[in-house]
């Protein structure tokens, strides 16, 4: 893709189904008993890639009339005529992490695989407590895709994660069903909550420690699940890209409706306003426990306080995701911002504090890199450049955001990765900046 900028963008738009609850429903509803429907399904090769994997464990998801409905047999309803199942995710690691957490649990062997960037991210975060539980699991180099995992009966743990990971905090509270006793999950901070939500919702024995320093989730395993009517919500994560665009394109005025507004996913518009962003939340309702809501984004001068802005500790894991579009945003804020304690990034689809210098340096900007993180100093004029994107989907999006802010062209090399989250991406981009999106034949 080629961008032309400066542009700005106006008008109003509904992004794809949230990627992280259209994994979770998917994977819930094909161990539940009953006929799950789900409107909203995400757009986003990775969630498809968990349909494509419950429908080789035997269980029926059909496409009728725009919804997904899975039809499932139980908590051990998954079947195989073929062992081990041959279960290809993809890029997603989501995917891998939590059905990993359910495949412990199945009377059979699987065999997960993946594409080059799932077969470099470490696995040893969900192999060490299903390990604990009682599963065997198999993995090349001991922790790295292809997993083969050969379910058994599982035991309850009590598991204190190292990480603040929903990913590893949805795959053993999964796997807890499966488990004799109460299963219980520790994680130093509070990470995305959908998987916790998204058990009530269905029938699991669910308890929630609500203190504010602890962060505990006890399940009880062997209650069986029932199917439900689920609607999921625009992806806020797909949203940042727009909201930034209208945050720092001048004269840019936008409308995004009907996105997940979940406290653990909302940290990127916090920040945003931090540094005096204008975003209204209107028409906010709940639905499956989820907060849903619409945006109203208009253009405005972005600023950090005195000595800059410094993002580390908790705000990161519920920030994780949005981190390379806010290195965007950070190069047009008057003043420092800081991002620390993301080391999380290195081990993404690409190394993405890598990859993000890179691309603002492939456009005439400045950015200080450190292990953990970086930090911009703004505002900075970006030129037109070649972005390489690594076949990272949240890298050619971020940069094609930063397209639009630079003057002249700037070049997405591999922009079809954004397929892997947000397939309508560039249609989208293209409707609301009036033609600064140029496909290359």
């Amino acid at each position: 893709m080629r961008i032309r900028g400066p542009s700005r963008v106006t008008g109003a738009l509904h992004v794809p189904g949230d990627k992280s609850i259209s994994h979770r429903v998917a994977m819930l509803a094909s161990i539940a008993y009953g006929s799950t429907t789900i409107s909203g399904f995400a757009s986003s090769a990775d969630c498809h890639a968990t349909l494509d994997c419950v429908r080789r464990l035997g269980i029926d998801a059909e496409n009728a009339n725009g919804k997904i409905m899975i039809h499932g047999h139980g908590l051990r309803g998954y079947q195989a005529q073929v062992q081990p199942v041959k279960l290809f995710v993809g890029n997603s690691g989501s995917t891998i992490r939590m059905l990993g957490g359910i495949l412990a649990g199945q009377h059979l062997v699987s065999e997960v695989d993946g594409d080059a960037s799932i077969r470099r991210r470490p696995m040893a975060r969900i192999v060490e407590p299903l390990t604990l539980m009682g599963a065997t699991i198999n993995g090349r180099e001991g922790n790295f895709a292809p997993l083969t995992i050969r379910g058994s009966r599982l035991r309850a743990i009590d598991y204190h994660s190292k990480v603040a990971s929903a990913q590893v905090k949805s795959c053993v509270l999964f796997a807890g069903l499966f488990a004799e006793g109460i299963t219980t999950v520790t994680e130093p901070a509070q990470s995305r909550n959908h998987s916790e939500l998204m058990l009530q919702e269905f029938g699991a024995r669910l308890e929630l420690d609500d203190e504010a320093d602890v962060h505990r989730y006890r399940i009880e395993g062997g209650t069986e699940l029932t199917a439900v009517d689920y609607v999921v919500p625009g992806d806020v994560s797909s949203a940042a890209f727009f909201m930034a665009a209208a945050t720092v394109l001048p004269d840019s005025n936008l409308r995004i409706d009907g996105v997940n507004l979940n406290p653990t996913r909302t940290a990127f518009i916090e920040v945003l306003k931090d540094l005096g962003a204008t975003i209204q939340r209107e028409n906010v309702t709940t639905k499956h426990f989820e907060p849903i809501g619409d945006l109203h984004i208009s253009s405005r001068q972005l600023k950090s306080e005195k000595g800059g802005l410094i993002l580390s500790g908790n705000i990161i894991p519920n920030l994780i995701d949005e981190i390379p579009i806010l290195a965007i945003v950070g190069t047009q804020v008057e003043g420092r911002l800081e991002v620390r304690d993301a080391r999380e990034l290195r081990i993404k689809e690409s190394d993405r504090i890598k990859t993000v210098a890179a691309g603002i340096r492939a456009m005439g900007g400045e950015i200080e890199e450190f292990e953990d993180g970086f930090a911009v100093t703004g505002p900075q004029q970006l030129s037109g450049g070649r972005i390489e994107t690594a076949g990272d989907h949240r890298i050619a999006m971020a940069f094609s955001i930063a397209g639009l802010l630079a003057a002249g062209e700037t070049e997405i090399i591999g922009a079809d990765c954004a397929e892997v989250s947000f397939p309508e991406f560039y249609e989208l981009l293209s409707t609301v900046t009036g033609g600064s999106v140029i496909a290359d034949s």
